[in-house]
């Protein structure tokens, strides 16, 4: 197998060098190279070639050309016009001998500001009535079919009635006047065979319109100019960040040798018009922060409009007189005023300007060839892969070249999924392997083709791989082997306490799943249970998990051949309750009474406790009673009180209800003694029951 990748590097590697080949054969050394993903003009191109690019996974490349060059040099670089704002957001000049290199492009609106500013303005693309209607008093010569010259007065439209007759309906006709010598003629349109304009400048703007439309139906480019003002023979270069393909990866996975082979291959794509000769390439992977900045093109703010303020008149306003003072001047103010005479003689002196000062400020050095840029293999959270050869590839050419080929270790494995199992009951493990990258290198993330026997064996994903870490890997299923699972979940008392009235009862929630496999094969297999972690639980069974995820324990057990395998895997989650006994139902308290993990020292204070309360209701009970009766009584007072004024005293009736009124106000009077002693009675035992409670410490 390991003869077998050999061989397609090196069938790859040819191809790469054949098609870069015929690109330079079909297109030509000399070739000018077109506009596209970056490059430099023919008349540049040998003095800063391409030396250096870096492609990154964030779909952006670095760029970088150096070479030598000799006096005052401009260079220009074509870029399409998507990538223009990447440019002039990371353009990097390195010239030691240009003090102010400047570098100029035409602004996005270029074509259609300089369309309007010419005398026959093509910019909002006008018919030909449009363009006549704006050269109105202009000079023009039209054939019709004979000719015809004059200025152009107006173009107007006229409607043409219907000739029913001739079977045409109404419409409307476009009419041209010209000012002749001989008066204003009016032309029909549909009459002219040709247009000739008089005044020369007029024939040369629309020679210069039609050449600028002409040259914005190329592919996009945006030329930027360089211009370095140094002398002397020098080295420069510059640099800069465009969009880019992403360069992908994907890898090998040998399992067939006594030691695991990882190879892994680099996609590159050139999808650009500029041929790759003789780079150094770099691939770069991580996630750096990268934006596009809209730089190119030009913003114009609406700012507010301001009335003159030297226009108006001022308000006319009176003032009233005051008193004058004669007195003298202070010897402060009078310091301060010949201390102040200098100073505005001087100025007086010099026409209202400041003197300038005796030591002008530092200006700031501004030259190139301050920035130097330097090659790191890590940086951050990015690291880079630089190939050995330099790179030759043709423009919209792809290839793959070599990016690592090293030992890894790996141990073929099982990997049976607790959560599909609970989601489609009985299921095959996929079949997978345990990789260790012992490449020394980080690698990125892609997909890999695994060889196992001598064969194809599958295809994996592999998320970015640290050096020295562990990875699991699957790559198909394994049908000898199945397997399911069953949960279960129970709640159980671990401890309970009483204090000042409150109940705490500890509780574990135990959640419960059993894995069961069953092997078919002769041959042992080694498997990975994987159980998604219960949220707030903590692992009780077994003791611990041989590998820990933010959302799986692993668990690695030998499956035997022919055999079957269950793994249980308990779970436990503390609950904790507070309960206030005061506000206890008697039906709670005989739940919790006649609950057997409820300690028995506490059972026994819960049955207290309901026995005080049963006083106290009992209590209460013969206190509301009484009452009930006295509200009775005081009910049929009242109503004896109503018949007593409707029959009046006097009358033998009356007399009857004045009799019994006497006996009811007699009961009333002796019922407030008893219902003082009850309600005293009832308090007691409430205050008993109570205070029992708040004294609990169990």
């Amino acid at each position: 197998m390991r003869r077998f990748f050999y061989m397609m590097m090196t069938m790859i590697l040819v191809c790469t060098a054949v098609f870069a080949q015929a690109a330079r054969e079909s297109t030509g050394d000399a070739a000018v190279p077109a506009a596209g993903s970056g490059g430099i003009r023919a008349e540049a191109a040998d003095a800063l070639p391409l030396r250096r690019l870096s492609l990154f996974s964030s779909g952006v490349g670095y760029f970088e050309h150096s070479g030598t060059v000799d006096g005052p040099a401009t260079i220009a670089l074509p870029f399409p016009a998507e990538a223009v704002n990447d440019v002039l957001k990371s353009l990097a000049i390195n010239d030691p001998a240009s003090a102010s290199p400047q570098v100029s492009y035409p602004a996005s609106d270029t074509l259609f500001r300089t369309l309007g500013s010419l005398k026959i303005d093509l910019s909002r693309n006008p018919g030909i009535l449009g363009i006549l209607e704006n050269l109105r008093g202009e000079e023009l010569e039209v054939s019709a079919p004979n000719p015809i010259r004059g200025r152009i007065v107006t173009v107007e439209t006229r409607r043409t009635p219907a000739d029913l007759r001739a079977g045409f309906p109404a419409g409307t006709e476009t009419y041209l006047s010209l000012a002749t010598p001989r008066g204003i003629r009016v032309i029909n349109i549909k009459d002219i065979v040709s247009y000739a304009f008089i005044n020369p400048a007029i024939n040369a703007d629309l020679e210069r319109a039609l050449d600028l439309l002409s040259e914005s139906r190329n592919d996009g480019t945006r030329i930027l100019t360089i211009g370095l003002n140094g002398n002397g023979s020098r080295p420069v270069s510059l640099s800069y960040v465009i969009p880019q393909a992403v360069w992908k990866v994907s890898y090998r996975l040998d399992l067939s040798g006594e030691r695991p082979l990882l190879q892994g291959w680099a996609i590159i794509d050139n999808d650009g018009d500029t041929d790759w000769n003789g780079v150094e390439l770099s691939l770069t992977a991580g996630r750096p922060v990268s934006f596009v900045q809209d730089l190119y093109s030009p913003y114009r703010l609406a700012r507010p409009v301001l009335p003159l303020s030297i226009a108006g008149t001022a308000e006319a306003r009176s003032h009233e007189s005051g008193a004058r003072y004669a007195a003298p001047l202070s010897e402060a103010a009078a310091d301060t005023m010949e201390m102040s005479a200098p100073l505005f003689r001087e100025e007086k002196a010099l026409g209202g300007a400041r003197a300038p000062s005796a030591s002008p400020a530092p200006r700031m050095n501004v030259a190139g060839g301050l920035v130097d840029t330097a090659r790191a293999a890590a940086a951050g959270d990015l690291f880079e892969f630089t190939l050995k050869n330099p790179v030759t590839l043709a423009r919209r050419q792809s290839a793959m070249l070599p990016l690592v080929e090293g030992a890894v270790t790996a141990v073929k494995t099982l990997i049976f999924s607790g959560e599909r199992a609970a989601l489609y009951g009985t299921i095959n493990p996929a079949a997978g392997a345990e990789i260790t990258n012992i490449t020394g290198m980080k690698l990125p993330a892609g997909p890999v083709t695994v060889y196992d026997g001598g064969t194809y064996a599958g295809d994996a994903l592999l998320e970015f791989f640290p050096e020295e870490e562990n990875r699991l890997i699957s790559y198909g299923e394994d049908l000898s082997v199945s397997g399911g699972v069953t949960a279960s979940f129970s709640r159980t008392v671990s401890a309970v306490t009483v204090s000042r009235g409150i109940m705490t009862v500890n509780r574990k929630q135990r959640h419960e799943r059993t894995y069961t496999l069953r092997n078919a094969s002769g041959e042992a297999k080694r498997v990975v249970v994987e159980h998604p972690i219960t949220a707030g639980a903590v692992l009780a069974e077994p003791a611990r998990a041989e590998e820990k995820t933010n959302a799986l324990y692993r668990f690695i057990r030998e499956l035997p051949a022919m055999g079957e395998l269950t793994v249980a895997v308990r779970e436990e989650t503390p609950v904790t309750e507070q309960l206030r006994l005061a506000q206890f139902r008697p039906e709670t308290f005989a739940a919790y009474i006649a609950d057997r993990e409820i300690p028995e020292g506490i059972r026994a204070a819960l049955g207290a406790a309901v026995e005080l309360r049963a006083k106290a209701d009992e209590a209460a009970a013969a206190l509301t009673e009484i009452e009930t009766r006295r509200g009775g009584l005081i009910a049929d007072q009242d109503r004896i009180r109503r018949n007593l004024e409707a029959a009046g005293n006097q009358t033998p009736q009356g007399q009857e209800y004045l009799r019994r009124l006497a006996e009811l106000d007699a009961g009333i009077d002796a019922m407030a003694a008893q219902i003082e002693e009850a309600g005293k009675t009832a308090r007691a035992a409430r205050t008993a029951y109570e205070d029992y409670l708040n004294r609990m410490e169990l």
